[in-house]
């Protein structure tokens, strides 16, 4: 039997950065990390191998890190967690004895098992595996009429990469707009219509009936009878927790079929931690159970775990996941953090809105210069930000991290109208025109106007 101090099952980032953490932690410790695929995909990277990268090694995570933190490395499958008596059972490497395990097997697409039609060939779900990849490569390569079933973040990513290889692409989304969950609707009009302008035909408020063909997929047909053509299908309906292994040994799961955690990533069991997607996400704001699955927050997760799988040393507590997004399509980036307006105001939050459009660069008229438009919800009462929309430039996803880091740590408007900024002419917009003072400033005033009705001076 082998032996090993830490065993991580799980090899993307959650698994990764649990082992890193975990050897900068507590030293020279034995650390065994077991993952079921040679190489590991850049899990965000996957809609680029088709239409930016055109290779699917570039999407690689290398392995350095963990040779360099001297971490065991086993190409393996995990088939069963023995709590009781503290053993994994592998594949190929038989039995290993743990002290302390962490769980890091992410997720699995959802698969439409109610849409006749899902098992024809050239319909693909998004599989994290390298050789699943090459033949969605292969066939997309060879299609013409692409049809993805889906307004997510994978979906709308998927499609755009579809259409910069000239291909007919459809998206599909049940819902009244793509992106929905991350974003208010001013922003999913701007998404919708620039998808549409890049030839992209959106079909939004559309229910997918079943998906005909003999063998391979020939088409889909809508819930009122219409048949879109189509020669490849994706499926990009979102991701499952992969919570199998916790279920199977007996740890506590949710109803969504993730692993259930504490603050600290600890399972039912004291002895094991689950991080990622397979463990279970709570919002922020309210408790409430909140699938998203992202790696920024697996990566949150991991360090958690990593650093207090034997003592707990970092008392920095996951108080639940604040769903920041973030993807560029078509050269303009869309990025949010926390609530939406919506969102907020479905769970009854008394909230003012802040909002702004701006140049990226000032002056304005230099050459790469672009239209920023920033969107803040705070609490009206506290002046607590809840969440950020942003759209523009690539500057945008260092704007929502900043108030990533904002709400996690309940700064107000008054403090985001005045901190400090480090700005250039080449590399950011204006000090007088900086989005998060001048939204925050927008918010204040806003509310200010209200305080002020009737007032005399």
């Amino acid at each position: 039997m082998k032996e090993t101090d830490l065993l991580i099952i799980g090899g993307s980032a959650g698994g990764i950065l649990s082992a890193q953490m975990a050897r900068k932690a507590y030293g020279n410790i034995d650390i065994t990390l077991i993952r079921e695929t040679k190489t590991v995909m850049v899990p965000c990277g996957i809609p680029y191998i088709f239409g930016t990268l055109r290779d699917i090694k570039k999407n690689r995570i290398p392995d350095t890190g963990l040779h360099d933190a001297n971490i065991n490395l086993l190409i393996d499958n995990a088939m069963e967690i023995d709590k009781e008596n503290k053993t994994v059972t592998t594949k190929e490497n038989g039995i290993i004895s743990y002290k302390k395990l962490i769980i890091a097997t992410g997720s699995l697409p959802i698969i439409p098992t109610f849409i006749p039609g899902y098992d024809l060939g050239n319909v693909f779900a998004i599989l994290k595996d390298e050789n699943y990849l090459n033949k969605i490569f292969e066939k997309l390569d060879a299609a013409q009429n692409v049809i993805v079933i889906g307004g997510g973040f994978i979906g709308v990513e998927f499609a755009e990469q579809a259409r910069v290889l000239g291909k007919n692409v459809t998206l599909v989304e049940m819902a009244d707009a793509c992106l929905w969950q991350a974003f208010d609707k001013k922003y999913t009009d701007e998404i919708e219509n620039l998808l549409k302008d890049k030839g992209i035909n959106v079909m939004t408020k559309t229910k997918v009936k079943k998906i005909v063909g003999e063998k391979s997929v020939e088409g889909i047909e809508l819930d009122g009878g219409q048949i879109v053509p189509a020669d490849m299908v994706i499926l990009g309906l979102g991701m499952r927790p992969n919570g199998a292994l916790g279920k199977n040994c007996g740890l506590e799961m949710n109803a969504k079929g993730a692993i259930v955690v504490d603050q600290y990533m600890r399972t039912s069991d004291p002895d094991i931690f689950a991080v990622g997607d397979c463990a279970e996400k709570k919002c922020f704001f309210t408790g409430k159970d909140a699938p998203i699955l992202l790696a920024s927050t697996a990566a949150m997760e991991a360090k958690i775990a990593g650093s207090n799988a034997f003592q707990l040393r970092l008392l920095r507590a996951n108080k639940g996941t604040i769903s920041t997004f973030s993807t560029k399509i078509f050269g303009r980036t869309f990025a949010a953090a926390g609530l939406t307006e919506a969102k907020a105001r479905q769970e009854g939050y008394c909230i003012m809105v802040g909002e702004f459009n701006t140049m990226d660069r000032h002056p304005g008229t230099l050459p790469d210069a672009q239209k920023i438009s920033i969107k803040m919800i705070f609490s009206k009462c506290s002046g607590i930000i809840l969440g950020a929309q942003v759209f523009g430039g690539n500057t945008v996803t260092e704007i929502i991290n900043i108030l990533s880091l904002a709400i996690t740590k309940d700064i107000t408007a008054t403090e985001l109208n005045t901190f400090q900024t480090a700005t250039h002419p080449l590399v950011s917009p204006s000090p007088i025109a900086y989005p998060i003072n001048a939204a925050a400033m927008n918010a204040i005033a806003t509310n200010c106007n209200h305080l002020n009705e009737g007032l005399t001076i």
